[in-house]
C-alpha cells in the first residue's frame, strides 16, 4: 500500500511540518524526519508530493501551486467509503468526483454526517464557532492543527446545519483556512 504527503513549501520554506510527520507516524508506524527529504527547488509557492508506503519514502516531487477556485459543490451521500489514510489511490473519491456535474467541487455525507470535500477538510461557521466534522473521511494536518489551537471545534454537522451556516471554510495544508464567501451547493 502507497500513501502521499501533500505539503507546502514557499520561500524554501517547508510548512507545518510536525504535523505531516505526525500523520505518517499514525498511518504506517515510521518515525521520519521528513526534512530529510525535502529540499524545494525554489523560492516559489510548491506543493510537494511525498510518496511514502511501510517502509520508506519512495519519491518526493514538487509542483507550482496555483489554488483552485470553488463556488459550488453537489452534496453526495455515500455510507460505504473509506478515506481513513492519506492513500495514494483515491478512486473510491475519484468515483464520487465524476458525479459532481456542474459544481467544482463535492461535499461528502457518511451516514447522515458531512465529512470532507474531495480536497480539503470543511468547516461551518454558526454564528458562534467554527465547525468542523466530528468523523471526517482524512484527518487532514490543518484540521488538526486548528484543532489543537482551539480555532475550530469538532461536531457532527448534518444537512441543516450545512444549509444553515453563516459561512464554510475549507482546509487542508495548500489553502491553511480559507473562507468562501460566495458559494452555492444542491443536492
Amino acid at each position: 500500500m502507497k500513501y502521499f504527503e501533500t505539503i507546502k513549501c514557499e520561500d524554501y520554506e517547508i510548512l507545518n511540518l510536525h504535523f505531516h510527520e505526525n500523520r505518517v507516524a499514525k498511518t504506517v508506524g515510521l518515525n521520519l524526519n521528513l526534512q530529510d527529504y525535502i529540499y524545494p527547488p525554489s523560492n516559489k509557492l510548491l506543493r510537494c508530493k511525498l510518496i511514502y508506503d511501510e517502509n520508506e519514502v519512495i519519491n518526493v516531487e514538487f509542483f507550482e501551486y496555483k489554488k483552485r477556485e470553488i463556488k459550488s459543490f453537489k452534496l453526495l451521500f455515500d455510507d460505504g467509503i473509506d478515506y481513513s489514510k492519506k492513500f495514494l489511490d483515491r478512486s473510491c473519491i475519484d468515483k464520487l468526483f465524476l458525479e459532481k456535474e456542474s459544481a467544482n467541487e463535492i461535499m461528502i455525507f457518511k451516514n447522515g454526517f458531512l465529512t470532507d470535500t474531495s480536497i480539503a477538510n470543511i468547516a461551518i461557521f454558526d454564528g458562534d464557532n467554527w465547525l468542523t466534522p466530528k468523523k471526517p473521511l482524512l484527518e487532514g494536518t490543518t484540521r488538526n492543527r486548528l484543532l489543537e489551537n482551539k480555532d475550530i471545534i469538532e461536531s457532527n454537522i448534518d444537512l441543516n446545519m450545512l444549509k444553515n451556516a453563516k459561512k464554510i471554510a475549507l482546509m487542508n495544508a495548500m489553502i491553511d483556512f480559507d473562507i468562501l464567501e460566495d458559494y452555492s451547493f444542491f443536492e
